[in-house]
């Protein structure tokens, strides 16, 4: 089991994502960025290293959001979830080659990588008011 973390990060109501490069794995889906947690490291401390070395974003990594597995065939994925406040961004992508801010309502509309969606269902059910609540 490999783990690896994810921000949710939030600005201005909507959601950061990334869609990963074609030529590598899973390229062309969309995901929440982040990366491996390293032994000896702690959850928070690598979300906040992975998006500095990928995206040279700097972020306050807040609340726990949830957590997936996914099986990919040769390794099964536990994705963790966190909630991040952005502190500062200026448009750098490597594995990456584009990213977007969404509205929560359109998440699941994306391409996303398998693991994700059951996080990003999560956050719709969260953040979305039933229509007949309104």
């Amino acid at each position: 089991m490999i783990k690896v973390v994810c921000g949710i990060i939030v600005d201005s109501n909507k959601i950061f994502v990334c869609r990963r490069k074609s030529g590598i794995y899973l390229g062309g889906y969309w995901e929440f960025p982040g990366g491996k947690v390293e032994n000896g490291e702690s959850e928070k401390d690598a979300l906040k290293r992975e998006l500095k070395e990928e995206l040279e974003m700097e972020v306050n990594v807040l609340n726990y959001c949830g957590s997936s597995t996914y099986n990919y065939g040769k390794y099964n994925v536990e994705l963790i979830g966190y909630y991040c406040s952005l502190v500062d961004y200026h448009g750098k992508l490597t594995d990456h080659d584009a990213f977007d801010w969404i509205i929560t309502e359109n998440l699941l509309s994306y391409k996303l990588a398998p693991a994700d969606i059951p996080l990003a269902q999560m956050i719709v059910n969260q953040f979305i008011i039933p229509k007949n609540y309104e």
